[in-house]
């Protein structure tokens, strides 16, 4: 397979991958997960599962794409053989459903940068103007400009496209977050919102539910577990640091996140008392499509503040590029699989683009359709997690530590504790969080509809369609193998017999 390009240095390389990892689940997401679970007691298992989840699949996805050279589907037959492809498909897969909609929340950022630039009086009116928005047509066209500006990206290729992108928009996000944290720290009242974000209750530390969070938290927000690195390692150098690159990449989404809370949770205790509100309540209001503090209160709350529309202005600029980040990281793991069939770039990315914009228009169009899905693929991310932890103890964890981490070159090698994370921690982990799910889900969240297929927010909905995407993949099991990394191996063959 003729491999193009690579990522100029391990700079470019660190900050794609901080790129693929800080979204928009680091600031509408993160400070009301952290509200809604104690504030700093949900902090602390939040950064044991950086160390105990994340960091180790991030070092698992760089390992593998790095050896294979190819994206999920061929990466998990090259490197575990044809009977598990359909693992990677899966895997793939799941991403590609997430960047169906999550182009749509990307376009939703956009056009509220637009409003706050152009400085819309309706903006003040929140709850009004998202109703408004999102019951018309409009949505549509920002899902449009989302896909064809990170397909543009991808276009370009590696270095021209990912990695000039992430250069850009990277250092200009933690520059804008550090901004909007500097000028909320300081308004009157801010420093209850850093007590409630620091302070630890020993009851929640205590309580099972926080730590659950905490680990589906860390998956979701780092992007562990999504293929996302494990594509972008296609591209990087053979003696690149797969262990420091991890840990940087986790270390600096959590930063990130932290940045995001110091923003959103001092402004919201400095400024709902001047509307008669109470913050607790604010911080913790998901709103339609988990949207309460970002679209709805955010808004709101900053027009009260002075210079508070400059303010907003630099919070939507952020969130824009975050989400314009992550997706470009989602249509390059959907371009390499298609790439790895066989099509050229211009063709794969024509493909993508195309079908990522249809296939997102029941999310741009309906709330509801959205929130389902992102229920069951932000989920089915476990299931993606618990893949990639099974190809390394499949493959030998290590055989894998031995051979493709700790190669010549390393600045920081992983250690035994590795093999110990990969076989036996992550696999508890993901038993009790799936389990904790699906119990919640049988005997509090929905005891009566739990089983149905057709509730938005359901267990049965999410067996059903992962259910069926992996018994697609299981039938398409040989022909994806044929198609991504057999015609590889058949020349590999003749080789050996000439």
């Amino acid at each position: 397979m003729k491999q193009a390009e690579f990522f100029s240095s391990r700079w470019a390389l660190i900050l794609a991958a901080l790129g693929m990892a800080v979204g928009t689940g680091n600031i509408w997401r993160f400070p009301r997960i952290v509200a809604q679970n104690g504030g700093g007691s949900f902090l602390i298992p939040w950064v044991i599962f950086l160390f105990l989840w994340s960091i180790p699949l991030l070092i698992i996805e760089f390992s593998i794409g790095k050896e294979t050279r190819r994206g999920t589907v061929g990466a998990f037959g090259k490197l575990l053989g044809k009977d598990y492809t359909w693992m990677g498909a899966f895997v793939g897969f799941c991403t590609m459903a997430i960047m169906f909609y999550y182009s749509v929340v990307m376009g939703w950022c956009v056009k509220y940068f637009v409003s706050s630039l152009m400085g819309d009086a309706a903006l003040s009116q929140s709850r009004e103007f998202w109703d408004s928005f999102t019951g018309g047509y409009e949505p549509v066209l920002y899902h449009l400009f989302a896909m064809l500006v990170g397909s543009f990206v991808i276009y370009k290729g590696v270095t021209r496209g990912i990695e000039k992108a992430n250069k850009f928009l990277i250092p200009t996000l933690f520059v804008l977050l550090v901004v909007a944290a500097a000028r909320a720290l300081t308004l009157p009242g801010a420093v209850a919102g850093l007590n409630f974000l620091f302070e630890t209750d020993l009851v929640s530390l205590l309580s099972y539910k926080t730590w659950l969070e905490a680990l589906s938290q860390s998956a979701w927000s780092t992007g562990a577990g999504w293929g996302l690195i494990l594509t972008y390692a296609v591209y990087m150098k053979k003696k690149e640091d797969v262990v420091l690159n991890s840990f940087i990449a986790g270390l600096g989404n959590n930063t990130a996140s932290l940045l995001a809370a110091l923003v959103v949770l001092p402004s919201v205790f400095a400024l709902a008392p001047q509307l008669g509100l109470s913050p607790q309540e604010i911080v913790s209001d998901s709103g339609p499509a988990s949207t309460g503090i970002t679209f709805i209160w955010i808004p709101r709350l900053f027009a009260e503040m002075p210079m508070g529309s400059t303010l907003l202005v630099i919070f939507f600029l952020a969130l824009s590029f975050a989400a314009l980040s992550s997706i470009i990281a989602m249509i390059e793991l959907s371009t390499r699989i298609f790439m790895d069939a066989g099509l050229d770039r211009s063709r794969a990315i024509a493909f993508v683009c195309t079908f990522g914009f249809l296939l997102g228009l029941p999310s741009a169009l309906n709330l509801n359709f959205l929130n389902n899905q992102d229920w069951v693929w932000g989920l089915g991310l476990i299931i993606s997690g618990m893949f990639f932890a099974f190809a390394a103890i499949k493959y030998g964890v290590n055989r894998m530590r031995t051979n493709l981490i700790n190669v010549d070159g390393n600045d920081v090698a992983a250690g035994r504790w590795f093999n110990y994370i990969v076989t036996i921690l992550i696999p508890v982990e993901f038993v009790a969080l799936l389990g904790w799910w699906s119990y919640q889900a049988v005997s509090t969240f929905d005891p009566e509809g739990w089983w149905n297929p057709f509730r938005t927010f359901s267990l049965g909905t999410c067996l059903f369609q992962w259910t069926v995407a992996i018994l697609i993949f299981v039938i398409l099991n040989r022909k994806l193998y044929e198609r991504s990394v057999g015609r590889e191996a058949e020349g590999n063959d003749e080789a050996q017999l000439v």
